[in-house]
């Protein structure tokens, strides 16, 4: 089962483009840490542009999370590096051409094609990891009998349907048996007939029956469901992301948020984690460390969006610039603030005095 194939599958794209599109719309911030407090610092161009001009942050993440996600391992030539001797260009290849040459738990040489590296020239990163084993394991290896019953659930209905799998229909001589020869020359007879369009004319010695799929057969509908689930589980993509019938769940979501929050602890934190960790050892000076702002994945509703930013004004962990900032507004101005001003100086409506005049005064 190679890459290629899986995605003929259209589970595997939607997990696959999924997590890839999730991870590369988050924000990269790097930062160190100086007595204590994090500060935050300016991206280096590895950051910006890790595979130079023509592949920046976005394109460069999103095609190394879908080498992590479909083979568990992503490979990159340095082609230049540093003052420090760090990465600075990395030329990404294509995972289906790399071989790793090495011994136990080392890799010495990687082969590219038909070019081999030293392991200092190569930038690789991996994910699905075992002890002892130095390249990660391929979750598309270890679900091919699932996504190879879909595709011969496929395959099988094209057949069916294209009535290559079975006969479309039965034509009987109900008075006497046919030879090989005779068959052949009515069944070429009534094929010239309906192809056509024309009227096929017989006694009452023929009889013609539409062949149907019976409910058996045509289990290949349940076949690819359960496949399609099994995906998802390998994938680590909830079902209902990709839209995937999942039967007997009762799992609701109150908001869009919440279910946003399912796929980014449960299926993407763990794998955003070990991307960090080995993007901020493996491209960036020490102390520094890099992070993905994974707010972005936390969208709410416009209500629900301002009540979180008065909570954190509230207790004073944002000020009302970042808020502004979060919604892409500019800072205020001097008229704005004065007329924040006068408008909490006036009374609230709670708090005014009304007086009902006595009668006879106006």
């Amino acid at each position: 089962m190679t890459r290629e194939q899986a995605l003929r599958n259209s589970a595997v794209w939607a997990c696959q483009h999924l997590r890839a599109d999730l991870t590369s719309l988050m924000p990269v911030d790097v930062f160190r840490r100086v007595g204590g407090v994090q500060i935050e610092q300016n991206k280096p161009p590895v950051i910006v542009a890790p595979g130079g001009d023509d592949c920046r942050w976005m394109e460069w993440s999103y095609s190394t999370t879908v080498d992590l996600d479909s083979s568990g391992n992503t490979v990159g030539v340095i082609v230049e590096r540093d003052g420090a001797g760090l990465p600075k260009v990395i030329e990404l290849a294509n995972i289906d051409e790399v071989s790793f040459i090495g011994k136990g738990s080392k890799i010495h040489k990687v082969r590219i094609g038909r070019t081999e590296y030293d392991r200092y020239d190569i930038w690789h990163e991996k994910q699905f990891t075992r002890a002892g084993l130095p390249v990660g394991l391929s979750p598309i290896a270890h679900a091919a009998w699932s996504i190879a019953g879909y595709l011969s659930a496929q395959e099988f209905a094209q057949d069916w349907f294209s009535n290559s799998t079975v006969p479309g229909g039965h034509l009987k001589n109900i008075n006497k048996e046919l030879n090989k020869g005779e068959a052949l020359v009515v069944k070429e007879n009534f094929k010239a007939s309906i192809q056509s369009g024309d009227v096929w004319v017989s006694g009452n010695d023929w009889e013609y029956k539409m062949l149907s799929a019976k409910a058996a057969d045509s289990a290949f509908i349940e076949m690819m469901d359960a496949s399609l689930s099994d995906i998802c589980r390998y994938l680590n993509v909830p079902g209902n992301m990709i839209d995937v019938p999942t039967k007997g769940s009762s799992v609701t979501y109150a908001n869009l948020t919440q279910d946003n929050l399912r796929l980014l602890t449960l299926n993407m934190g763990g794998s955003l984690r070990r991307r960090e960790e080995a993007i901020s050892h493996g491209l960036l000076p020490n102390p520094r460390y890099i992070k993905f702002n994974r707010g972005v994945l936390l969208e709410m509703d416009i209500a629900a969006r301002y009540s979180a930013h008065k909570s954190a004004i509230d207790a004073r962990w944002k000020v009302p610039s970042e808020v502004r900032e979060d919604e892409n507004l500019p800072p205020l101005t001097p008229e704005q603030l004065a007329e924040f001003a006068v408008f909490s100086k006036a009374p609230s409506p709670s708090t005014v005095n009304v007086v009902t005049p006595k009668e006879g005064q106006e």
